[in-house]
């Protein structure tokens, strides 16, 4: 490590303590090591060491890393302390969600640390049995972070998605979800959220999905088979954002396109999908843009209306 002195060798446990926590200690652990402050001030002197906080202290000179962030932001806190909401989720795995800053939490009135790029959110909830040690960080639960990143935004519609793309890349299950909202009690979107978890786990895979479930309920049309597997005409397995079963045996299937399939690879790979449906049975596929749903209800629904057609549309399966 660059800058780094002979001090992790001579101090028994300091090198331990460097490699394990990426280069942060606190000046607490030092003293337990035998390090005196006076020792301490002669390397940030030397500028063989950097003062992170007043309290912690980087044993090199060299870059911060992102790991060595996450251990100034947890060891600068006072009490329960532990990475939340975006950045634990980005932690155990989730993408396409990233948000700028080391995300905490602390109890409510602990002095939270004044740490460059560190954002600090306290609740009234510590509750140590959502913390995983992850990396060796107190790390909250997916589930514990998701319901607090989402009710923490500002538009309902964050919150959803948000929730919708823990389930879908795996990081919770909605059981999971529900039970931490039914734990945390009282917080921003909770009927929302609850509402959207019905739909989540009855198979939405995105939010552009959720919204059009949830517009057929609203206007009345009948449900549609969501996620429903079919062969294209080269055998291959398939699923169908909705799809409605008509007496005449055809099917109306219907495709809603987010501003992910607005990807030229994407756009290209959905024209043949679609092509290829149409080729293995005489279909109706329709494909409506997200934003139509949310932007133009009515013309989607007529568009709806009239392909199922009150006389010739059977339940769905």
């Amino acid at each position: 490590m660059s800058g780094t002195s002979d001090a992790l060798e001579s101090v028994p446990g300091l090198h331990r303590i460097n490699h394990y926590q990426e280069g942060v200690v606190t000046r607490t652990q030092l003293r337990g090591l035998g390090v005196s402050w006076d020792h301490v001030r002669a390397q940030l002197a030397a500028r063989r060491w950097t003062l992170a906080t007043r309290d912690v202290v980087l044993l090199h000179n060299g870059p911060v890393t992102e790991p060595a962030r996450r251990w100034v932001a947890v060891l600068s806190a006072q009490g329960t302390v532990a990475i939340g909401s975006w950045s634990a989720l980005s932690m155990r795995g989730l993408t396409g969600w990233t948000r700028p800053g080391i995300h905490i939490v602390v109890a409510r009135g602990a002095r939270p640390p004044r740490v460059p790029a560190v954002v600090v959110h306290e609740s009234r909830r510590p509750a140590p049995e959502d913390i995983r040690p992850f990396l060796g960080l107190p790390v909250h639960t997916a589930q514990r972070a998701a319901v607090d990143a989402a009710a923490w935004q500002r538009h309902p519609r964050t919150a959803v998605g948000l929730l919708a793309a823990t389930v879908q890349q795996g990081l919770a299950t909605t059981d999971e979800l529900f039970e931490q909202l039914d734990r945390v009690g009282a917080v921003r979107f909770r009927s929302i959220m609850r509402t959207s978890l019905v739909d989540i786990a009855g198979g939405s895979q995105s939010l552009a999905e959720i919204d059009f479930i949830r517009f057929c309920r609203e206007r009345d049309l009948p449900a549609p088979e969501r996620q429903a597997r079919r062969k294209d005409s080269q055998g291959r397995q398939r699923y169908l954002d909705a799809e409605w079963r008509l007496r005449d045996g055809r099917r109306l299937v219907v495709e809603v396109d987010g501003i992910g399939h607005s990807d030229p690879d994407r756009w290209y790979e959905d024209l043949l999908r679609t092509a290829e449906l149409d080729a293995s049975r005489r279909d109706i596929v329709v494909r409506v843009p997200a934003g139509a749903v949310r932007l133009e209800p009515d013309r989607v629904y007529d568009i709806l209306r009239h392909h199922l057609g009150s006389a010739t549309q059977e339940t769905s399966a």
